[in-house]
């Protein structure tokens, strides 16, 4: 599939970022529906989205250039290049609660319930900004014989990028229910995001053959343990604290 979605004035615009855009537009507004429902501030949150998404796109290039150093300190006109791909979606989480802490401070708002209005959307936008992947055919896997193997240069490879995105959508789908249905304190959705796709993408990692690497490790697979780890710590506190209430 062509990468070039169309040209308008002589620029390529691409289906990287159309899909990216498509998926930021659609969370805001489940975020924004969200708001309403649970009585939370629209105002507060759509300021609160005007910074955290242009951080968490900073955050997103920023951590794949870190880790692609090599690559970029060769060519550093390149590091402001996006359109064909190479963000990190733990950079941008890290970029988009580094923001919610700091707005959160300012305006005085509980960071816990801004950051559970946004998570179950943060799901959605990555499942369906994982197709612009496919289209630049990349964050794909190794060989497999399996009949939904993809064909990337002559061979069947797994497809992670599906992998992800179903698993991104059913993590949507579970916060969203949990919120309307389970939910008793403000951080739970945050708490069971980070260890529901973490462990998702721990085991989808290790079947891709372009990871970011540190220390002959994938940083990907050493962040999502990190993640697992918070998430649930996250959870006990919000549950003891309940308890000694």
């Amino acid at each position: 599939m062509n990468p070039v979605a169309f040209t308008i004035f002589g620029i390529d615009v691409m289906w990287y970022g159309v899909l990216i855009s498509a998926g930021v537009l659609i969370g805001v507004l489940i975020a924004l529906k969200e708001a309403k429902r649970t009585g939370f501030r629209e105002d507060d949150l759509i300021d609160f989205l005007l910074y955290a998404i242009p951080a968490g796109i900073v955050g997103a290039r920023a951590y794949y250039v870190i880790f692609s150093w090599d690559y970029y300190s060769q060519n550093l006109s390149q590091i402001i290049n996006i359109r064909s791909g190479g963000l990190a979606i733990h950079g941008a989480i890290i970029g988009g609660i580094i923001t919610g802490v700091l707005f959160c401070k300012i305006r005085k708002i509980n960071v816990l319930e801004i950051l559970d209005l946004v998570i179950p959307s943060l799901a959605l936008g990555q499942a369906i900004g994982r197709w612009g992947n496919f289209i630049n055919q990349e964050a794909y896997g190794g060989p497999t014989d399996l009949p939904w193997g993809i064909i990337v240069d002559g061979q069947k490879v797994h497809p992670t990028f599906l992998y992800e995105s179903i698993i991104d959508f059913c993590i949507f789908l579970f916060l969203i229910w949990f919120s309307k249905h389970k939910k008793a304190s403000h951080g739970q959705l945050l708490g069971l995001y980070l260890i529901l796709y973490s462990a998702g993408r721990f085991f989808i990692e290790g079947l891709r053959t372009d990871s970011l690497m540190f220390a002959g490790m994938r940083v990907a697979q050493l962040v999502s343990l990190a993640s697992i780890v918070i998430g649930a710590g996250l959870l006990i506190y919000l549950k003891n604290k309940k308890q000694s209430s």
